[in-house]
């Protein structure tokens, strides 16, 4: 079999922000690797072979997060789901060292970490293996020059479809109005149906939502954050 040839994709958005502290380089050093989804990189899985989903999660459904921020949502989501296993994806180092302090805190179990690109992940996740993925408060990119960088271009929204089941839900918080309509311009395209007639605000997320920082950072900042849900045809 042919090695795939690396794709070149930039990168925007930080790695790294202020210094870690202590505890956040030990959970680094003492966590993360064990809760490794599988060989996700290119520099360990150049042939992009797939990820064993059963053997990481023992047969049970998969939901995926992308970019999971501070941790809150996923921490919540898998202790009250105990029955699904939840990989979630963030690049920003910071991030993933308080996702790793929160599972320390909540004893969970059923979570994977891949401290990266999600694009990379798409590459090694099985056709048709995801029932539920999640993108909640990602980088708004609010200049017009930069909307092409957002997680709702067929970049990402393509292998995302690949990737999930038929009938799975795909749910979007935003406070970003222009990236509320980018959402119901791009996603239906790819292949989802829209659960709703109007976009939901904060007073009617979801049932089962926590509020995360960055929910709580737009209220305080007067912007109305908004929920989508759709679902794969």
């Amino acid at each position: 079999m042919n090695t795939p040839t690396r794709p070149h994709r930039n990168f925007y958005g930080r790695r790294k922000g202020k210094h870690l502290k202590a505890s956040q380089e030990g959970y680094l050093d003492q966590d993360l690797t064990a809760l490794s989804p599988g060989p996700v990189d290119w520099d360990v899985n150049p042939d992009r072979v797939p990820l064993d989903l059963q053997a990481l999660f023992g047969g049970k459904p998969v939901w995926l997060e992308i970019g999971f921020g501070g941790g809150e949502h996923m921490v919540h989501q898998a202790a009250a789901n105990p029955d699904v296993g939840i990989i979630g994806c963030e690049p920003y180092i910071n991030g993933v060292a308080m996702l790793l302090g929160k599972i320390r805190k909540a004893k969970v179990e059923n979570l994977a970490v891949y401290p990266g690109d999600v694009r990379d992940m798409f590459d090694v996740l099985p056709e048709a293996s995801i029932d539920r993925a999640f993108l909640l408060y990602p980088d708004p990119w609010p200049k017009a020059r930069h909307h092409r960088r957002r997680f709702v271009t067929p970049e990402h929204l393509a292998p995302l479809v690949r990737v999930l089941k038929p009938g799975a839900i795909f749910r979007v918080a935003t406070d970003i109005p222009d990236y509320v309509r980018q959402t119901l311009e791009q996603v239906p395209d790819h292949g989802f149906e829209w659960l709703a007639e109007r976009p939901g605000d904060w007073r009617v997320a979801w049932d089962d939502w926590i509020s995360t920082r960055y929910e709580k950072k737009a209220l305080r900042e007067g912007r109305v954050p908004h929920y989508l849900t759709f679902r794969k045809k």
